[in-house]
């Protein structure tokens, strides 16, 4: 039987249909084949090697060879949680859980805030977020000072990295960090990536010009490096850090961006900055959805059901509070006649073993007959469940007037009371 032959097999309108060329090469929906196996005119090719080439991804489909969930490296990306309270004007501050904010040097202090977006916030309140990290500028009446500085920073837990399958000493291994950013000032801003264990690298990166009070996504894909070092534990393995403003002290016009370099003494983080934004009265700076995952392209932000992001804040803060007369919870017992102990159960278990505070508001060892009443800051550390992986702390207080064996709970007997937990890194 013999072949059968055609110049070609097209689609009525002249551009569908396979094609051949009198050089062999085949098309697809393409009527001018470049590889031996072209696809819609370069959008999938065939080359004489056999490797494919891809011109056009739809991001949106990708899944980018890793995993459909637990793809994010960030823990609270989506600004969801926020323990401690939703504003502040302190410095090292989190707003919002695992995003500390730190102002060093100002005149007069911002304020940090969690931000409810609405509709109109176009762009990132599309893609279904309703929270933000929002910094509001102080009146900065000295100028632009060499060591004044507002920046904030989350910081990832070394095993973390050194398990999400980054070869982060290879240069042509990838992570890809991408997030939502608004500014009311107009101008480029800095931000980096800093490395904690063995010699200190930093990898600074820009935003490129930002439109003012117009939220745009910003997407860098980060190559590995040789000099890079991650330890396999529950120390810092990496800072992501945003700089809406840092002064010559930090900074170097010899520093160049998108290259990872030794951190030195810490001085050269990034290119000087412009000071424009830092120079104007209550001038604003907002973030979300930001994440950090495998790979060299980003995939669709993944977002978690809120149970699910507190449970991974709660390993690095938990806090109980409540107002007057609202029981804690918490398991006590008189001791002796002078002291009360209780036990508080961790939700997860915690990072490491957690400093404990409490606030300057009364409280009360509620049982049958004993009411003895202190202040949650006169509480003191007694012990941990477990130093290696703590789920829970023995926390005492020295008081009067106690009935030794008698059980009962901690009860708030003041409006704003706290219990605080911390093993952030």
């Amino acid at each position: 039987m013999s072949d059968i032959r055609f110049e070609g097999w097209l689609h009525r309108s002249g551009t569908g249909g396979v094609y051949q060329d009198s050089a062999g090469n085949v098309g697809i929906a393409s009527t001018q084949p470049q590889q031996k196996l072209d696809i819609g005119n370069g959008e999938f090719q065939v080359g004489p090697t056999g490797i494919a080439t891809v011109t056009t991804i739809n991001t949106t489909n990708l899944i980018n060879a890793t995993q459909l969930s637990h793809r994010n490296l960030i823990i609270n990306g989506a600004m969801k949680i926020a323990q401690r309270g939703t504003s502040f004007t302190a410095t090292n501050t989190y707003p919002v859980d695992r995003f500390k904010v730190t102002n060093i040097q100002v005149d007069e202090a911002t304020t940090q805030s969690q931000h409810t977006l609405t509709s109109s916030d176009t762009g990132p309140y599309g893609e279904g977020f309703r929270k933000s990290l929002h910094i509001q500028n102080g009146n900065q009446t000295g100028g632009a000072g060499g060591s004044d500085r507002i920046t904030f920073n989350q910081s990832i837990e070394a095993q973390d990295l050194a398990n999400s399958g980054w070869d982060y000493t290879s240069s042509s291994s990838y992570v890809t960090l991408q997030f939502w950013v608004r500014s009311s000032v107009e101008q480029n801003f800095n931000f980096y990536l800093m490395t904690s264990d063995g010699t200190v690298q930093i990898y600074p990166m820009v935003t490129g010009t930002l439109s003012a009070n117009t939220w745009t996504k910003i997407t860098k894909s980060i190559p590995g490096n040789s000099n890079i070092t991650i330890n396999d534990d529950n120390g810092t393995g990496l800072v992501i850090e945003w700089s809406p403003f840092m002064g010559t002290n930090y900074t170097s016009n010899s520093t160049s961006n998108d290259v990872w370099a030794a951190a030195g003494d810490y001085t050269t983080r990034t290119p000087d900055q412009t000071s424009t934004w830092y120079t104007t009265n209550d001038a604003t700076f907002e973030i979300t959805g930001v994440q950090f995952e495998l790979g060299s392209v980003a995939t669709p932000f993944e977002h978690c059901r809120h149970g699910d992001e507190l449970r991974r804040c709660q390993r690095y803060f938990f806090t109980i509070r409540g107002d007057n007369q609202h029981r804690t919870n918490i398991p006590a017992f008189a001791n002796s006649t002078t002291a009360c102990r209780a036990m508080v159960s961790f939700p997860t278990p915690m990072r490491s073993t957690p400093t404990f505070s409490g606030s300057s508001t009364n409280m009360v060892f509620d049982s049958s007959d004993d009411s003895a009443t202190f202040l949650c800051s006169a509480l003191q550390q007694g012990g941990t469940m477990t130093n290696s992986d703590p789920h829970g702390m023995l926390i005492e207080v020295s008081t009067s007037s106690m009935t030794a064996g008698q059980g009962g709970v901690l009860e708030f007997r003041a409006d704003n009371g706290e219990l605080n937990f911390s093993a952030e890194l």
